[in-house]
């Protein structure tokens, strides 16, 4: 019995950042899917391309290590270092106090966008992406995707659980 409590604990602890397996929808991408956006700027083209160049990484709680896998928030925080130079905190959490915030309609690609998927948005932040435009976001899914994958952020799984998005104003 006093083995089963820590293990417990231990599975309780590792389930951060992990919505639901079974829910998790993921959506084909390809060059026209951000072709509404205006004038990219050179930073935004950097984000973007950095973060579809890790599509099909493998998830790794804890990982931000490119090939060999990521978790969310370290997914975020590689993209940013390897398309700005830029370091960003290391939890969802931590990088949703790092926003100034927008509404939906505001959003950019290269946006963060935060969610909570264990409480149905009425939780703290536990899950982030990067914006792409036109209601996609890339993020490290550790659900049926399993990896950095593209999703749409209307979908019923992300709709519900949306907090907020945002544009990155501070770095470390």
């Amino acid at each position: 019995m006093n083995r089963i409590i820590p293990l417990f604990l231990l599975i309780l602890f590792l389930d951060g950042c992990t919505p639901p397996q079974a829910a998790i929808p993921s959506v084909e991408y390809s060059d026209h899917d951000i072709s509404g956006q205006q004038r990219w700027s050179d930073a935004t083209r950097s984000i973007v391309a950095a973060a579809r160049r890790q599509l099909g990484t493998p998830y790794r709680y804890g990982w931000m290590r490119g090939y060999e896998g990521f978790d969310c928030s370290g997914f975020v925080c590689y993209v940013y270092k390897e398309a700005l130079g830029k370091k960003l905190p290391r939890t969802a959490r931590a990088q949703s106090r790092y926003v100034e915030r927008l509404p939906k309609s505001e959003l950019r690609a290269g946006d963060l966008l935060f969610f909570d998927t264990r409480y149905g948005g009425n939780g703290p932040v536990n899950h982030c992406g990067i914006y792409l435009g036109n209601g996609t976001f890339i993020h490290a899914s550790s659900g049926k995707a399993n990896g950095v994958t593209i999703s749409p952020l209307e979908s019923g799984f992300y709709k519900k659980r949306f907090k907020w998005g945002g544009r990155v104003r501070r770095y470390r």
